[in-house]
Formats: structure tokens, sequence, C-alpha cells
């Protein structure tokens, strides 16, 4: 059974930094691409980044490229999500997705989903 859990969740102010980590079990971490998506209320989940099976290559969102930084530790079957500059439009549930192939920013490509950490940006 995959499971998938967010945690580092919470409030930050504007401007300020959260680091969300996602744990992975019961898949070959080292072999799956990774990502973050986040889901605003009365919004669409939204691609935000994606990293490779070896980390060796990542893919931003317009939205937080440069601001965001995703990271992975395949012992440690982690993957992490550091924010930085943080925008109140920046507050969503944020989930870790799990897939095969490297590239894809669908929510539909994604074959494993975490539960979600809520994180909240006060301006």
């Amino acid at each position: 059974q995959v499971v998938l859990v967010e945690s580092g969740g919470g409030l930050a102010q504007a401007g300020g930094s959260l680091r969300v980590s996602c744990a992975a079990s019961g898949l070959t971490f080292s072999s799956k691409t990774m990502a973050w998506f986040r889901q605003a209320p009365g919004k669409e989940r939204e691609f935000l980044a994606a990293i490779s099976w070896s980390g060796g290559n990542t893919l931003y969102a317009d939205s937080v490229k440069g601001r965001f930084t995703i990271a992975r530790d395949n012992a440690k079957n982690t993957v992490y999500l550091e924010m930085n500059s943080l925008k109140p439009e920046d507050t969503a549930v944020y989930y870790c997705a799990a897939t095969s192939i490297y590239g894809r920013t669908r929510p539909q490509s994604y074959d494993y989903w975490g539960q979600g950490t809520q994180v909240t940006v006060s301006s």
C-alpha cells in the first residue's frame, strides 16, 4: 500500500518561509518523479514543482519560480518544498504526489497522493 504523508505546514507571515515535507512508503521512491501541488478553496488543484527520480531535473510553475525549491532525499524516501518570500495568495492545502513519468503538470498524470497539509500566509 502506497502512503504519502505531508507535514510541516502551518501559519507564516507574508515574506516569511516554511518547509513542507512528504514521507513516502510502499513504493520504489527512488524511481518515481515527485511533485507538489496546492489547492485553495474554490480553485482547481495547481501544479507547483516536480523533481525527477535522481533529483537531477526540476520543473516549476511560473507562480513559484525563484521562491520555492523542491528537493528530495532518496535515502529517507522524502521530498521537500522550501517556500520563501511567502505571499497571502500562497494560502492553500499543499499536496505531494508521485508518478512514473517526469515532466507532467496535470493532476491526472499522478498516481499517488498525500492527504495534504494546510499552509496559511497572513498579510
